[in-house]
């Protein structure tokens, strides 16, 4: 018995030298490269801000208090501004991507096969291009003069000669075009296992399109959903290029408040509060959506 005892303990232990060996390379990276800069990012918070911006002894709390406005001159809501801004973005743009998801995933499904993959080929082929050209090439076609500028002017909807850059909607429409195929991908996946029995019965009990929606293709969905959800509000709500590019300084979000305090403003512990809160935000919205997702029947296919 004691034979078989150490054949085994010899075989646990080899078997746990190939797990570390397996497993400690890719956790040493994500220790180095994630975790310590993360735990530096949340300690830097906490500093004080020294004479050239580079954080430095006492801890202190002025970097939150900064972030909610309040300065040497007073209370400013500037941050506050910006918050709301990087929110409402956020939330706008994965209404419009989930509404403009939704019908492009369906149609994809029900094509033929050999049409799907040259479909979610161009689907997926413009977030290829860099992200900064992409920016450009939206810069271009809503300049002034452009069509699209021209058709608004046209409507009543921009004054003349203004153009629909930079402007709040530019970054909308950066943002929907930007994160669309993030959503589109979980959707048809999603699509893919779709019940289609449960869909007739919804009709043949006199359902309206809306209700067969909502009562057998929404709860099937779900879980690409709130996957795409995911994918899509995060990034969308610490975004620092699009805001940057097509706001033209005049739509800042949370991501472009972060950048600036870490380069020209010179405030490392209030560009690390502000990232601290993106992150905070994160978890949160994680959170949320998760308990959405149970609360609305996602089952156990639920992956966040």
């Amino acid at each position: 018995m004691s034979r078989v005892d150490a054949v085994w303990r010899r075989r646990r232990r080899r078997e746990t030298r190939h797990l570390l060996v397996s497993v400690l390379p890719g956790a040493l990276w994500i220790f180095i490269f994630l975790v310590l800069p993360s735990a530096y990012l949340m300690s830097v918070a906490f500093m004080t801000n020294g004479g050239f911006g580079q954080p430095q002894m006492p801890l202190t709390l002025d970097a939150f208090r900064n972030l909610a406005g309040f300065g040497f001159l007073g209370w400013s809501p500037g941050n506050l501004y910006t918050l709301w801004r990087s929110i409402f973005q956020s939330v706008i743009s994965l209404a419009l991507v989930v509404m403009v998801a939704y019908p492009i995933a369906w149609y994809i499904s029900m094509c033929r096969p050999r049409l799907r993959a040259i479909m979610l080929l161009a689907v997926v082929v413009p977030s290829w291009t860099n992200q900064v050209i992409r920016a450009f090439g939206w810069m271009n076609l809503l300049s002034p003069g452009t069509p699209l500028s021209t058709l608004a002017e046209n409507m009543g909807l921009i004054a003349p000669n203004m153009g629909l850059f930079p402007s709040d909607f530019a970054v909308t429409l950066g943002l929907v075009y930007n994160f669309l195929p993030f959503m589109v991908l979980p959707l048809y996946a999603a699509f893919e296992k779709l019940d289609h029995a449960q869909i007739e019965a919804a009709r043949d009990l006199y359902a309206s399109p809306l209700r067969t929606f909502f009562v057998a293709v929404l709860p099937q969905t779900l879980p690409g959903l709130l996957a795409g959800s995911v994918l899509v509000a995060i990034p969308a709500f610490g975004m620092y290029v699009i805001p940057e590019l097509l706001g033209g300084g005049r739509s800042q979000m949370l991501g472009n408040l972060v950048a600036s305090q870490f380069g020209e403003a010179a405030n490392w512990p209030l560009g690390a509060a502000g990232a601290l809160l993106m992150l905070l935000a994160t978890l949160l919205g994680l959170v949320i959506l998760r308990r959405m997702g149970r609360r609305l029947g996602g089952g156990t296919e639920m992956v966040i």
